[in-house]
């Protein structure tokens, strides 16, 4: 065995499950707290018998290298099902890792790890957290899927600088077919729209379904878009990070008991977890011809059609809600309760989310559109999660998200007597800065040098010219120490929320505010109770 994984302490109710867990140096001093499912590397060259498991920490690198030793009891050979949740700023992007232990690609399906890149926000992050996690102990950056939930920027712009390295590789991406086409603006840069129908609904003229559709609009070797999405894409033609484009609806995937999945994910593919995809809802006219409705705007009708995407897991589950907005949930909700229209009265209403609810409920739901309150209660109603996760970030001018009043109305809609809402933009962590004083003192300085550099010692006794070649040369470096201190980000701690799951037990953790390397990780816990439902596992008093 070469490698292991941090256990989750406690019974199987939950009792123990907010002990914590420490990697300890070889005089038994906790030198750094751990979380469920860390994979920790065993030290080939010591004894790993008895009451003590050697680990090799930071190994790679050689200023930060440790041989450090953690309790054979706090260690298993089963790791679970992690679900991160990146700090991407405004934006969704979040990283699936399956339960299997190995890592070799080359493995038959359903023996090795799989990893899924579900959106991946707009800027340098995703690909930073990729490069941080993965350079650790794979052999490589061969990955799974990435899934562009739809085409806003904040949700693919982070796939650029991944794209643009060709070692970093992808067996699928998957897409929700309505897609910004290389020219064009609006809805006319989605292929136009159809003229409305009886019932006044118009459809998306044009739907990229397929492998060679998807590489044939955006052959690198027409000639270059304007349009950021169709560069994107041509990008990833060109350097081969990808093997195949594929649309997700619900009229796309394996379809299996009623139901359609990711390739690779239906019942009995993996062990024990399955993906479904619930949206988009793809249509067919008269003729067979598949279609998407059209919203309202291009806007509404990109976030309207986003890939929603159900990951069950034993008996625990999460749904990736994109960036649904009132229309399109309603329209969700309707057709899988069977409907053809929206309920008028409460009862309707009531029937219709009891209906859904056999498909969308969920015990962890990352909410929809960054908690905009564009939403519909009873779409948050037939999800009911006992937790929600909000993608969003502070330099979000526009939108003001998570809105103040969505967060009340997530909480009424929750599971249970207390729904844990969790924000990666509230988790996230700043430290106070004194530039004004750091950039006065800067300013002193270059006027200093200006003008020669220092010319007495401390005492007021005149340099000599060796001196104060010393003296400028260290006023110098201070300098530049000052000047990498502004450039500095202020977020002392990054508000990626991790949640992990064996099946029958789940956390949802993410980093305190604190620097201190064994007080680092706060966590919920939930566990099963006596009818299969997850509950809340109280976290002790403090």
């Amino acid at each position: 065995m070469e490698h292991v994984f941090v256990a989750l302490p406690g019974s199987a109710d939950g009792e123990g499950s907010y002990e914590k867990t420490f990697l300890r140096d070889d005089n038994g001093k906790k030198v750094r707290q751990v979380l469920w499912g860390d994979w920790l590397t065993l030290a080939p060259d010591m004894p790993q018998t008895g009451e003590w498991r050697w680990i090799r920490w930071a190994w790679k690198d050689e200023a930060k290298r440790r041989l450090l030793k953690i309790r054979a009891s706090e260690v298993t050979d089963r790791r679970p099902l992690e679900m991160i949740f990146l700090d991407v700023g405004i934006g969704d992007g979040s990283v699936l890792i399956t339960p299997e232990r190995a890592t070799d690609p080359d493995l038959p399906a359903g023996q090795q790890e799989r990893v899924i890149v579900v959106d991946a926000g707009k800027g340098q992050a995703m690909r930073d957290f990729l490069d941080a996690r993965f350079g650790t102990y794979r052999a490589g950056m061969a990955f799974h899927a990435a899934v562009i939930s739809h085409a806003d920027l904040d949700h693919y712009g982070g796939f650029r600088s991944i794209f643009s390295n060709k070692d970093i590789t992808f067996e699928h991406l998957y897409h929700n077919g309505a897609l910004e086409l290389p020219t064009g603006d609006e809805l006319e840069g989605m292929g136009g729209v159809t003229e409305p129908d009886a019932d006044g609904v118009r459809y998306l003229k044009h739907i990229v379904e397929s492998d060679a559709a998807a590489r044939a609009i955006y052959d690198p070797a027409a000639g270059p878009s304007s349009r950021t999405f169709a560069k994107l894409i041509a990008t990833a033609i060109a350097k081969g990070n990808v093997g195949s484009f594929s649309m997700l609806s619900t009229e796309h995937g394996s379809f299996a008991q009623g139901a359609r999945w990711m390739p690779g994910f239906a019942p009995g593919e993996r062990d024990g977890y399955t993906i479904e995809v619930l949206g988009p809802w793809a249509e067919r006219d008269a003729a067979g011809k598949l279609r998407l409705r059209v919203f309202g705007d291009a806007a509404k009708t990109k976030n309207g059609h986003s890939v929603i995407l159900r990951l069950r897991f034993g008996e625990f589950s999460i749904l990736f809600g994109g960036d649904l907005n009132t229309p399109s949930e309603r329209f969700l909700l309707t057709r899988y309760a069977g409907l053809d229209a929206w309920p008028q009265d409460e009862a309707g209403r009531d029937a219709m989310i009891a209906a859904a609810r056999a498909r969308f409920r969920s015990d962890v739901m990352k909410a929809c559109h960054h908690g905009a309150s564009d939403v519909t209660d009873e779409f948050l109603s037939a999800v009911n999660p006992a937790a929600f996760v909000i993608s969003s970030g502070d330099d979000d001018v526009n939108y003001v998200h998570p809105r103040p009043d969505l967060l009340g109305r997530l909480g009424k809609a929750g599971r249970g007597a207390a729904p844990v809402l969790l924000s990666t933009e509230l988790q996230r962590s700043t430290r106070e800065t004194e530039d004004a004083a750091l950039v006065k003192r800067l300013k002193g300085n270059i006027d200093l040098l200006a003008t020669g550099g220092p010319g007495t010692d401390e005492n007021g006794a005149p340099l000599s010219d060796a001196a104060r070649k010393a003296a400028c040369e260290a006023l110098a470096k201070a300098m530049n120490a000052d000047v990498d201190t502004l450039g500095l980000s202020n977020v002392s701690v990054d508000g990626a929320i991790y949640v992990k799951t064996d099946g029958k037990r789940l956390i949802a953790a993410f980093k305190k505010e604190t620097q201190d390397p064994n007080n680092k990780w706060f966590w919920y816990s939930y566990a099963l109770k006596a009818d299969q439902t997850m509950d809340l596992v109280p976290r002790p008093e403090h």
